[in-house]
């Protein structure tokens, strides 16, 4: 007969989404399952889209890490429910983002998923070009940004348009224009770039740094890029942060393996 197993030997299910374009997705979904293989209770399943609803309605967190990639309705049903129920969902980057390139040579991002950027808490509307800004820290009192001190990076400023109340962790000032955009103006504001948005009985965390590419990550925009762009992934803090942010999404179900 096999030995009884105790709670805090139980495993941890994790979904890994990381799929999408223009980003060198492999590099993201391998550095993020090394960061989940530290927790050996993790185990983690891993999909290039949203759409098997039955391994997200049964993991104990989501992760996500895409770009242009738009859940089915039926999938972003499931999500939402996966996060008021409880659950604890981490999105990176370009998850928020809808993609579509005009004739015009503009890339537009169409309000084409509002149930999933509810449920995310915001819409990326346009980026200025990759270049350095400061991260200030908007909460030094929650877990995942106490004792997180200022600090530059070089990445993708994502510009988004909130979809819902947010409890912002880290946020840095943008003005000026994001050419190539359909939205291209923005007045000077603070804009979120680590956040929280509660949802039921669980909540999503959003961190909108760590843009990466490849050379062949354009295609098939462009054959080859000429440099390889890792961005904020460079910096140790960003390792930090994605290092917490996982620890936070792990919380309620290490919280129930204590409790029983």
């Amino acid at each position: 007969m096999a030995e009884e197993q105790k709670p805090d030997q139980r495993r941890i299910d994790c979904v890994l989404i990381a799929g999408g374009k223009y980003h060198d997705i492999d590099f993201a979904r391998l550095e993020l399952l090394k960061l989940l293989a530290e927790d050996e209770r993790v185990r983690t399943r891993v999909f290039e889209d949203f759409e098997c609803v039955e391994a997200i309605a049964a993991c104990d967190l989501l992760v996500s890490y895409t770009c242009d990639v738009t859940p089915s309705l039926q999938a972003q049903e499931a999500i939402r429910a996966f996060v008021a129920g409880g659950g604890r969902y981490y999105a990176l980057h370009g998850t928020n983002s809808i993609l579509r390139f005009l004739e015009n040579g503009l890339v537009d991002t169409p309000d084409w998923a509002p149930h999933f950027m509810e449920t995310l808490g915001s819409a990326f509307a346009s980026h200025p070009p990759i270049e350095p800004f400061r991260i200030e820290i908007a909460d030094a009192t929650h877990p995942v940004s106490a004792g997180i001190e200022p600090f530059e990076t070089t990445d993708e400023l994502y510009l988004s348009r909130p979809r819902a109340d947010l409890h912002v962790l880290l946020d840095t000032e943008f003005g000026g224009e994001t050419p190539g955009f359909v939205d291209s103006t923005w007045a000077r504001a603070r804009h979120p770039v680590v956040y929280l948005r509660p949802l039921g009985d669980g909540a999503v965390l959003y961190n909108a740094l760590g843009h990466c590419r490849g050379h062949y990550d354009l295609q098939p925009l462009s054959d080859w890029w000429p440099t390889v762009d890792r961005c904020s992934w460079e910096l140790d803090v960003y390792y930090e942060l994605l290092r917490r942010g996982l620890d936070w999404a792990k919380a309620p179900a290490i919280q129930r393996m204590k409790g029983e």
